[in-house]
């Protein structure tokens, strides 16, 4: 699907009060972005930000940060907040391989990765945010106990995901595969627009993976 870009989205971003522009000046210190220090939960590659909005709405007492590459797409989160604003969201706009710059040893809580690109090509393997390149940075910025929330509907990429986790020392836990359908399992399962879109097409595939 072409992404389409909207003119001015950077501009429009840098008029909100949750756009932070340059998250690297507050690497360690996203305590005092939030006014407190409550944990933080990231979710990489937000989309338009249906399900870390949800999220932020029914957890008031964890700071969200959503994180997306393109401003046209970071730009549809920001109207959202304007519609329903929300102070434990903040918007960030970057390339997750830049993780390690933004965020301190042990700072973030919990990451969330819904449907990333899988970039099934194995010339394109280190883009995969769930290579090992990936993994050892979520290791270094995620706090003793916690975790990563991955979903996808490619299957590929998942058993290519279980693998890489398991070969890079995680632990798997609350593995799916049929999320919509482990509504015991998962009874409280939020979902995203992408998620909405393309679950009647085949199965959606979930995994909590952590180190000890």
């Amino acid at each position: 699907m072409r992404l389409r870009k909207v003119k001015n989205a950077l501009d429009k971003l840098k008029e909100s009060p949750y756009f932070i522009f340059d998250g690297k000046d507050y690497k360690g210190k996203w305590g005092n972005v939030f006014s407190n220090d409550r944990a933080i939960h990231i979710e990489i590659g937000c989309g338009k930000g249906q399900f870390i909005l949800k999220l932020a709405e029914q957890n008031p007492d964890i700071n969200y940060i959503a994180i997306e590459k393109y401003d046209s797409v970071l730009l549809r989160v920001k109207e959202k907040l304007d519609k329903n604003p929300q102070d434990n969201v903040r918007l960030v706009l970057f390339n997750a391989v830049e993780i390690e710059s933004y965020f301190e040893s042990g700072e973030v809580a919990r990451i969330y990765l819904n449907f990333s690109d899988p970039w099934p090509k194995n010339c394109h393997e280190k883009r995969r945010l769930t290579s090992s390149k990936y993994l050892e940075q979520y290791e270094n910025i995620l706090k003793e106990g916690g975790k990563v929330f991955q979903k996808t509907d490619n299957r590929k990429f998942f058993e290519y995901s279980l693998q890489s986790w398991n070969n890079n020392g995680w632990h798997l836990e609350r593995i799916s595969l049929d999320l919509h359908k482990d509504t015991e399992l998962y009874p409280d399962n939020i979902t995203t627009e992408f998620e909405d879109k393309w679950s009647e097409v085949g199965p959606i595939y979930r995994l909590e993976a952590y180190k000890k």
